[in-house]
């Protein structure tokens, strides 16, 4: 118990959505709760996430839920039996702000934006007593166990009866996770796997042709393929590599292969609703003096950046077989020879392992100290997993802490 106070108390560090649901739950059991931000404000991530369309979880079935988090799903189902996509919907209602499910089955709020959400959740928040510190970055712990933050007004000390470290990862760092953390906990003897980017572009080394004519083009409706990874959906050719939704799908084995390797290929099918005999037959037919570009456009109506990778990445002696033209555009081969580096990636993998916290999540080297979010070593893809996944871990931490102090 502290010694200034009659009610426990506890210090979030970290003001993202695992950090501040992790709050929610201390401030509901009693105690008092202060929120340390190295940025000017809370949920700056969170904020931009939400700025193309806050996508808050998924409402996929349930097994199907908890299988996108791959090898993590041990770990994080738990979290989601207890927080999951329905209790989160739920949740978010009951801030005021309504939801709806679109055409792909994830989740947004009525208004599509963040803000509000932060809004009525610190309006929430600031009720029950939580206390805001910003621009109060953490820097570990005095001897005799107090917090240190470096602040506009120099050092501060810290006593608290539970710590939540809540601080993400190591993409996007300009918003405050930049993984300063890592040598902190480290120190302590905190297991931690290398942080990577997880949801992430990956470099090719286009020619300078293919670059300049079709870097920021969308490809879409193709199927990529990579070891057991199979799926269907469109991603962007940038200046450097690839990027987009379908890319970032099959990140974390296109990422594994390249560290392991040094450099591994996917497979795209350009023409998923087409046989590879359907299109050989359609491209054995007589061309007369149309161009090749106009053959293809006209008798399978490809263009634009999907003839543009054939031409980049088939032989040209193959153009004229269109048994081998067609294998090309049902197996195109693209050789990725490096992620592009954690500051651009969405999100981030490894982190505090979950062998270093027990099923409350409190780290073992450190009774008291508690780690939620995206600091863990986890991952997942984009479509809401990620944001449900800091919620429901957050929600872990919280009531972990509060049944430390309780217990205390």
């Amino acid at each position: 118990m502290s010694e200034h106070s009659h009610k426990p108390t506890a210090a979030v560090i970290g003001g993202g959505p695992a950090g501040l649901m992790a709050a929610e739950q201390l401030a509901q059991g009693g105690v008092t709760v202060t929120v340390y931000d190295g940025m000017r404000s809370v949920g700056r991530k969170f904020l931009l996430a939400g700025r193309g369309g806050l996508n808050i979880t998924h409402s996929e079935p349930f097994a199907q839920f908890v299988e996108r988090y791959g090898r993590s799903q041990a770990y994080i189902e738990p979290l989601l039996t207890t927080f999951g996509p329905n209790d989160l919907r739920a949740w978010v209602h009951d801030l005021g702000i309504e939801t709806f499910i679109g055409t792909s089955g994830r989740v947004f709020p009525a208004e599509m934006k963040a803000a509000p959400l932060l809004r009525a959740w610190l309006k929430r928040l600031r009720a029950y007593g939580v206390q805001f510190q910003m621009q109060h970055r953490w820097l570990g712990w005095h001897d005799d166990g107090a917090l240190r933050f470096a602040t506009p007004d120099g050092e501060k000390r810290v006593q608290a009866d539970a710590v939540i470290l809540a601080l993400g990862g190591a993409s996007w760092p300009k918003l405050g996770s930049d993984g300063g953390w890592v040598p902190l906990l480290q120190a302590r003897g905190v297991d931690i796997a290398p942080l990577l980017p997880a949801n992430c572009g990956f470099d090719v080394g286009w020619s300078n042709y293919f670059r300049e004519k079709f870097a920021g083009s969308p490809v879409k409706t193709v199927e990529l393929r990579h070891q057991d990874f199979h799926q269907r959906g469109e991603f962007v050719i940038t200046e450097t590599g690839v990027e987009g939704s379908l890319i970032y799908a099959a990140s974390a084995g296109l990422r594994d292969a390249i560290l392991a390797n040094g450099r591994t290929t996917l497979i795209l099918d350009l023409l998923p609703d087409r046989s590879e005999a359907q299109i050989a037959q359609s491209l054995a037919k007589p061309r007369g003096s149309r161009s090749m570009a106009s053959h293809l456009q006209s008798r399978l109506r490809l263009k634009g950046v999907k003839t543009g990778l054939l031409r980049e990445i088939v032989p040209a002696d193959d153009f004229a077989d269109p048994h081998k033209l067609a294998a090309a555009i049902k197996a195109l081969p693209i050789t990725l020879t490096a992620p592009r580096p954690l500051a651009e990636a969405i999100s981030t993998a490894g982190g505090v392992t979950f062998a270093a916290l027990d099923e409350a999540l409190m780290l073992r080297a450190l009774p008291g100290v508690f780690c939620a979010g995206e600091m863990l070593d986890w991952e997942a893809p984009t479509g809401g997993y990620l944001l449900t996944a800091c919620f429901a871990s957050g929600r872990a931490a919280g009531l972990g802490a509060l049944d430390w102090v309780r217990r205390d």
